[in-house]
């Protein structure tokens, strides 16, 4: 399935516009025209082949935009066809992480030994949603959008003669590209930061899994476990930048499809050495997954946007002149809303540390499967995310709000559709994905209880990952997302503690399911008249 798509509008798409080279001599505009008339192919587009960027020959053709400002014509099919890519891979990498989770399951059961490792999965867990499925596309996606509208506007006011091949300094004309410039300014200092974070977490292990499950039977596996998943610190948050990268130049498929490349290092690491390293293996296939999402994105990567020498000593001027705004004041709001989102699977793990061995394990198995919908759903916002943050980076709000409001209602449905299934099943999805070897009747009734609990709040899991990529979209500080998700998490913690002593882990799949529905109740107030009205 390709990711590109016909007739997409030339304003969102800048890269697709024909080639003026391409066009006799006497068509060229002796006047600077409207962006939508004449934009320069100053990358590929998304899934053209080399050569079909700057210099190049190969031209697609790119719809005209409408007057009034809505969506052009092609847009809505190249959506569709990337958002059924995504999915397919979507649904591919789910496969594997059963598979995976299967693997676990069929060798250690719901034992002490799973419970250290999925302490140590939390990890992994918290560095995904940090760096590369909110966190970071949250931040970067709407910078590198207005990057890339930066660079058409400055296209649009020189004629279409910007253009041209890279010099060995990563210029594209005689004004350096703000796409580069804000790899320039970002992609270094971040990756000191994530090799500190992780060597900082190496080092804490012991508290770490101390603060996370005080009443851990082997604490020593679990934090053996954190030492190897500790890597993930910077090969995630490489990752996910490669994937904000790529989904700003509308390229889907590349990002969709590392967590599939995670999965198989998971599955090859614990098939081939669990028997030398017990769950250890499992801890380390989790550090050679995340190295192969990373070579999974780097082909495409260097094709869209080559990487050039960088020149330090005029790095922080230009960087200054020409890079989105990405200092405290705009990182700060979505490090917090997604740090207290995540903080929702902390708490029950602490709360569930108290209860009998295997109910993490329970805990665990059941979120896996019951969010499965959720992840479908949160596709097509995944896809049409660069589409919003394109759309408020040129100020177009009406566009905006019309694509947030065809999102919720279709991810709306299909989670669902999805939650009903979970409902209906969820005794013969357990077994069939997860009872056998050590995995037994007993942890798979335990566990569809589980699942039954948790399918109530996956509506609210849905809306709060759809609802918030709108307020992040414009790039500006905000900070009303992570006030939502705090309330949330406040409700999360008094349920928790108030069902969990009664009712055990369903206690605890409760308290998951009000809290994360009142932060998307809070989001859904607040969502039209502070972003889309």
């Amino acid at each position: 399935m390709s990711d590109t798509g016909t007739g997409t509008e030339a304003e969102a798409l800048p890269s697709e516009a024909p080639p003026l080279d391409d066009r006799p001599r006497d068509a060229l505009p002796q006047k600077v025209l409207p962006r939508a008339e004449a934009v320069p192919p100053l990358l590929p587009g998304p899934g053209q082949p080399p050569g079909s960027g700057p210099g190049g020959t190969t031209a697609v053709d790119a719809a005209p935009e409408p007057a009034d400002g809505g969506e052009a014509p092609g847009l809505g099919s190249f959506l569709a066809r990337a958002a059924a890519g995504t999915a397919v891979l979507t649904v591919l990498a789910a496969v594997l992480g059963l598979v995976r989770d299967q693997a676990i399951a069929r060798y250690f059961g719901a034992s002490d030994a799973s419970d250290a490792f999925l302490i140590a999965w939390t990890v992994p867990e918290m560095a995904a949603t940090l760096l590369i499925e909110d966190g970071m596309a949250l931040l970067l996606v709407p910078a590198f959008s207005l990057a890339l509208t930066r660079r058409a506007d400055a296209a649009a006011a020189q004629g279409g003669e910007a253009g041209g091949e890279p010099d060995a300094d990563g210029e594209t004309g005689p004004h350096p590209d703000p796409v580069r410039e804000l790899v320039a300014a970002t992609l270094p200092r971040l990756c000191v930061l994530l090799m500190a974070g992780a060597a900082l977490l190496m080092a804490g292990a012991p508290w770490v899994v101390r603060v996370l499950a005080p009443g851990l039977a082997d604490p020593g596996l679990a934090v053996d476990c954190t030492r190897l998943t500790a890597v993930t610190v910077l090969t995630f948050g490489i990752t996910g930048y490669f994937s904000a990268a790529l989904r700003a130049h509308r390229s889907f498929l590349p990002p969709a499809g590392v967590y599939v490349a995670y999965n198989i290092g998971i599955i090859g690491m614990t098939l081939a050495l669990h028997s030398v390293w017990g769950v250890r293996a499992a801890a380390a296939g989790v550090a050679v997954g995340s190295l192969l999402m990373i070579l999974t994105q780097l082909p495409t990567l260097l094709r869209l946007l080559p990487l050039a020498r960088p020149r330090f000593t005029r790095f922080k001027k230009r960087a200054s002149r020409t890079a989105p705004l990405l200092g405290l004041t705009v990182l700060a709001p979505v490090v917090l809303f997604v740090v207290s989102r995540q903080s929702q699977v902390l708490v029950e793990r602490f709360l569930a540390s108290t209860l009998p061995a295997g109910a993490i394990s329970h805990l665990n198995y059941a979120q896996k499967v019951a969010q499965m919908p959720m992840v479908l759903s949160l596709m097509i916002c995944t896809v049409t995310f660069p589409v919003v943050a394109r759309a408020m980076a040129d100020g177009n709000r009406e566009k905006a709000r019309q694509r947030v409001e065809r999102d919720l209602a279709l991810a709306g449905m299909v989670v669902l559709l999805g939650t009903a299934v979970v409902l209906g099943y969820a005794p013969q999805i357990i077994e069939l994905l997860f009872q056998r070897g050590a995995f037994d009747t007993s942890d798979t009734e335990a566990t569809a209880q589980v699942m039954r609990v948790y399918a109530a709040g996956l509506l609210g899991h849905c809306l709060v990952g759809a609802l918030s990529r709108p307020f992040f979209s414009s790039g500006r500080p905000t900070w009303f997302p992570a006030f939502a998700m705090g309330t949330g998490l406040l409700v999360t913690m008094g349920a928790g503690y108030a069902l969990t002593y009664r009712f055990g882990v369903s206690g605890i799949a409760t308290a998951n399911a009000v809290g994360i529905s009142t932060t998307a109740l809070l989001l859904l107030m607040g969502l039209g008249t502070r972003v889309v009205p």
